[in-house]
């Protein structure tokens, strides 16, 4: 079941909150909302490099294929993009 979650969250349309400012590291990010003070970590520069371009694609599958993350990392990736959207860090592009 945990892969139909992260296949849906793949399919979906995603953009980093207002309130949430990357800052570059030699790790990958640091992601900090200024509303809730809360600080993530982006562990790895091709998450940081795919959370930047979320809102440049139609679906984070999208946004995996264009910057070359490989298929077979798909689920890491969508279960990052799944505890950044349970913090507030990223927002469904419909959503307000």
């Amino acid at each position: 079941m945990a892969c139909a979650v992260s296949i849906s969250t793949l399919e979906r349309a995603w953009r980093l909150d207002d309130h949430v400012a990357l800052r570059r590291e030699r790790f990958g990010a640091l992601a900090y909302d200024f509303d809730t003070r809360r600080l993530s970590f982006l562990k790895s520069p091709e998450l940081a490099e795919l959370v930047r371009s979320l809102d440049q694609h139609a679906s984070a599958l999208d946004a995996c294929r264009a910057i070359g993350i490989p298929e077979h990392t798909l689920p890491t990736y969508a279960q990052a993009l799944e505890r950044l959207a349970a913090t507030g860090m990223i927002r469904e592009r419909n959503a307000r």
